[in-house]
């Protein structure tokens, strides 16, 4: 029998979104990790809570972590369950994988960036990663230009038809 949904809890879906990302990096290829939690982490995840504004992935020991990532303490939990909010996280990976994206991490200089945290359907927490190559400051004024006129052409238009 299926246990009622707690309030504001996410079950499966988008936990949290890394919204600067699109726009300070060109993002190439991308692919979703898991990543080892502890309970209260999941809990506090589900809940919404994490922040990815800062958050990076790289290479440690030929392994995958994600850096930086905030996911702040689980206020119902018992003291004993605490954990540190910023550590580091091990991104599970295939193996081909994992050597893939150190290989072009070094080799092109590019950057992992993680876009997304989400609940996939069987529950899990996964992270989508992408490649990134980082924007010049002339990109982010042409986005924002190109961006500014689709709104006042939508704006136009709509008022006109």
């Amino acid at each position: 029998m299926a246990q009622p949904r707690k309030k504001g809890m996410i079950s499966h879906g988008v936990a949290s979104t890394n919204r600067r990302a699109r726009f300070d990096y060109k993002i190439g290829e991308t692919v979703e990790a898991g990543m080892v939690l502890v309970g209260p982490e999941v809990k506090s995840l589900r809940s919404g809570r994490a922040t990815l504004s800062e958050a990076w992935a790289g290479e440690r020991d030929g392994e995958l972590w994600l850096f930086n990532c905030t996911i702040p303490e689980w206020q119902a939990g018992s003291k004993v369950a605490q954990f540190e909010p910023r550590r580091p996280r091990k991104l599970l990976l295939h193996r081909k994988q994992v050597k893939e994206l150190i290989g072009s991490i070094t080799r092109e200089g590019a950057t992992l960036v993680p876009m997304q945290i989400h609940f996939n359907e069987r529950g899990m927490a996964k992270v989508l990663l992408g490649l990134a190559e980082g924007k010049k400051k002339h990109d982010k004024r042409a986005a924002i230009a190109a961006r500014d006129w689709q709104r006042d052409k939508a704006r136009l238009l709509r008022n006109r038809g």
